[in-house]
Formats: structure tokens, sequence, C-alpha cells
């Protein structure tokens, strides 16, 4: 009996609203495992009513279906009001896809997580914060539309692959050069994020420019995050920068829910059974294990991944049983149960046990 097998057999069990499982809504907290014995809460919105009443005994039933009768599952029920960002977006959880230096993917990792997120069920937003080069636009295919403004006068976010989508390339000319000091920055990202029609988010991805900086900083301050996810290659150069990036958000209390390892081999399509490390092998999940932070997995080189970014269809939609495409969707559920394990420390209601 491990972790994610009792996170599994959890996942059997719908939330309050039945579109979603307990696990997926965050609603299983402080999940220990030791040998035969599970023990966890389930944080729920309000006491009372059939759903609380059975929550317990559906649990451990669940548990004990998938790990014998003798398992011991210990189980407490709470009320807890969640804490709402500055902002009052209607995002539940917001997640920055960051890394130490340019090049390595990172809005290639941040497209394809927010639309394996929305291919889940969650309502997913994507903010492509990097305002000098935007590359959401492309990897979405909407390089030629503009967001509408509705009568509160606040920016529509485009939809494509049921994910929102709003970034400073839908805003301005792609040949035009975005010539900005910081406070102007930090001024259109804060803008992206309070002054659009986001409408009820579960998720929203923030697609951080490379650096640790001032937009950096800029989301810190404005909204509360509930995690970072830091996207390197294995070079030592690209590790480097991305353990500062680490060391950046563990600085403002900020969880990092891991590393993934971005052209972490190729494998020639006529010799399926071969990997070539071009850039080097194992580096971020040795730098995972270094910082101790999980490591979200390995996404390869492959002609298709590249190819989908320029056509504005990710891969995760375009090429569902690539291995680029698994390993995204992977590194999504890894997410999804980061963020519920870190739930609590995003929450300052206090917490009411009941029986």
């Amino acid at each position: 009996m491990t972790r994610k097998s009792v996170l599994g057999a959890l996942a059997s069990i719908a939330g309050p609203d039945r579109k979603k499982d307990i696990v997926r809504l965050g609603m299983v907290r402080d999940l220990e495992v030791r040998g035969r014995v599970a023990t966890f809460a389930v944080s729920i919105p309000r006491p009372g009513g059939t759903f609380a009443n059975t929550l317990v005994a559906r649990c451990q039933e669940a548990v004990r279906s998938a790990h014998g009768p003798d398992v011991e599952v210990r189980v407490r029920v709470t009320a807890r009001k969640g804490a709402k960002s500055p902002l009052q977006l209607g995002t539940r959880h917001l997640v920055a896809v960051a890394s130490g230096k340019g090049g390595v993917g990172k809005s290639t990792v941040a497209a394809n997580l927010a639309v394996a997120l929305a291919q889940q069920g969650f309502r997913t937003g994507l903010v492509d914060t990097d305002i000098y080069g935007p590359s959401v636009p492309t990897m979405f295919g909407v390089e030629n539309e503009k967001p509408r403004v509705n009568r509160n006068r606040k920016i529509v976010p485009l939809e494509r692959y049921g994910v929102r989508l709003l970034s400073m390339g839908l805003l301005v000319d792609a040949a035009q050069a975005v010539i900005w000091r910081g406070p102007m920055v930090s001024s259109a990202v804060r803008q992206f994020l309070g002054d659009a029609e986001w409408g009820e988010l579960d998720v929203m991805i923030l697609d951080l420019p490379p650096g640790t900086g001032d937009i950096q900083l800029t989301i810190v301050q404005t909204v509360s995050l509930s995690g970072a996810v830091i996207v390197s290659t294995p070079q030592r150069v690209a590790l480097a920068d991305a353990r500062k990036g680490v060391a950046m958000f563990q600085q403002v209390n900020v969880p990092v829910l891991g590393i993934i390892e971005n052209m972490a081999y190729f494998t020639p399509p006529d010799m399926p059974g071969r990997r070539y490390h071009l850039f080097g092998e194992g580096g971020a999940r040795k730098l995972a294990d270094e910082v101790s932070v999980p490591f979200l997995g390995e996404v390869p080189i492959e002609q298709r991944l590249r190819e989908s970014g320029d056509e504005g269809t990710p891969i995760v939609i375009a090429a569902p049983k690539s291995t680029s495409a698994k390993a995204f969707t992977a590194a999504a559920n890894q997410v999804v149960s980061a963020v519920a394990d870190h739930a609590d420390a995003q929450t300052a209601a206090p917490e009411i046990v009941y029986r």
C-alpha cells in the first residue's frame, strides 16, 4: 500500500457535485501511509447532509476494496473555508511554470500541462506573462485573433482546447517589439490577472518568463500561488539556473510542486529501443533529489512535439499517444496531487473537526 495507490482508491469517490472525485477536488489532505495503516483528512465545504455523514464509511470501503479487509483506514472529516486570492479571482489554484533560463521549453510545458488539465475536466486558464517574448498565441494557433472587451471594460480571454488564454502576443502586432521598463511590465501582468473576465476556474497556469526578476516578484506579491513547476534541460548550465529558480520560490514561501526535465533524450524513429542523451542524462532528476522536491518526469526530443507547437495544436491534442504527450499527462496528474498535498498551506481559515 502506497500513497499513490490510496489516492487511486479514493479517486473512485465522487465529490458533492458528482462531477469530479474527491482527489481531483483537492479534498484529501495530510495523507500518510505506514505499513497497512492509512491516515488522512477529507475537507468538505460544509458539514451535515448525506455526503458528509457517509463519507468516512465510503473512504474506508474504497481503500479496503483496493488493498484488502485488514487495512486500517483512519479518516477525519473537516470543514474548511478556503482563502481567496487578493485579486478576488474565481480561480481555486494558481500554478506558476518557471525556468531559470530561456530556451528550455517552458512555454511548451505550460501549454501542454494546461490542455492536459482541461482534458481531465478542470476549468483551466493560461496566462502568458512573458511580455517580451510571448509564445502562447503561436502554440494555440491564435496569432491573428484579438480578445474583446466586455461592457464592464474587462478583457475576455480567448478559449482553445478547453483552456482560456491571455497573452501580450494577442494585444500587440507580432512584428512589434515591446520596449518597456520593469514597472510597466509589472502593471501589464497585474491587468492580465485582475482586469480580465476569467470566470470560475479550477486552476490557472502562469507561464512565467525566464529568470527571477520583476515579473516573478510581482506575481508572488499579487496573488496567492498554490505552487510552482520548474522546467529544465539536463545540461549543467540549465540546471544551475533551475536551482536558483527553486531557491527563489522557496524564499517567498511558494511550494515547488516539482521539476520536469525537457529535451531529456532522443529516440530515432527507426530505432525505438535506443535513447541518445544529447544534453546529458538525469540532471533534473538529480537536482530534484538534491533540493528535496518531486521529479515530474522526462519529456523527450520529438519532431512531432516541435511541429505541434508550430502548428498551434499542443501535442496532448495532436498526438495523444506519443511519448511526449504521455509525459505531459503524467506530469499534470502529479501536479494535481501535489497541489492537493500543499492545499493546507494555502488556506488561512481555521479547521473545524466534527464527527
